[in-house]
Parts: structure tokens; sequence; C-alpha cells
């Protein structure tokens, strides 16, 4: 008997209260993209379409030997890499817009990538990297 009175207490007490509601279960990936440094603004504004909240770039130099560049016919070995936090339900058409975007735009080659976002401190901060705007509220002074 005791055991019946337990489930019933658990039940009514992960019950919300009025006015809140629970967070969206989308997960979040990092979106790692390279691409040539001058065309890292538009892939950034390109990736943001895809209700990315928050990005970062870091800008480096290829490995490759120029020697290798010069046979591929590439000039320039200064990279973009772009981290971008995007949710899962938006991944399959930001990774299939870039990639036609890779093969399309003129010097615009690059890759892409994902990395699983394992856990994120707090619902604040999950709802703003995911974009779930009705959730994200702003403080009113």
């Amino acid at each position: 008997m005791a055991d019946v009175k337990k489930i019933g207490s658990l039940r009514r007490r992960s019950a919300l209260p009025a006015g809140h509601s629970r967070v969206s279960m989308n997960r979040l990936k990092v979106l790692v993209t390279i691409v040539g440094r001058a065309k890292a603004d538009f892939y950034m504004d390109h990736i943001q379409s895809f209700g990315v909240n928050m990005q970062m770039v870091f800008f480096g130099k290829g490995t490759a030997p120029q020697e290798l560049l010069a046979a591929m016919g590439l000039a320039d070995s200064d990279r973009a890499v772009i981290f971008s936090v995007i949710g899962e339900d938006r991944l399959r058409a930001a990774l299939d817009s870039l990639e036609e975007k890779f093969n399309t735009i003129v010097g615009g080659k690059g890759i892409a990538y994902t990395v699983p976002l394992a856990s994120i401190i707090g619902k604040s901060i999950f709802n703003f990297l995911s974009d779930n705007r009705t959730q994200v509220r702003r403080i009113e002074k």
C-alpha cells in the first residue's frame, strides 16, 4: 500500500505550476564549418538563417604544402573555422544548403561536420541556443 502512495505523490509533484512550460527536447549540435577566410561573413550569415543564435569564428592557415596548393589551383591557405550551435531539427536543412553553396559558389569550397553538444546548464541558455523564442523572456524593469 505504501508503494501506491509514493507513485501518486511523484505524479503530483511532476505537474507543472501554472505559467510554466516544459523545455523543448530538441537536441543541440555544434556545427563546424571550415571555409576560406574571405567567405567567412557570407557563411556566418547563411548559417544564421537556420535559427542559429550563437556563432564563433577562428581564423587560421591551412597546413597543406604550397606545392600541393599550386597543383590543385588553390592560391590562398587562409581559413575560417566557424562554430555554430544549431538544433538537431534544423541540421539536415543547414547541411544540405551548405553542400549546395560549397558546390556552386566560386571560391566558396569548404567542409562542414557536427559534434553533439553533451550538456547545457540552465533552461534560459538552452532556450536561447535552440532559438526557442517563445520560452526566452526578457526581464523588464
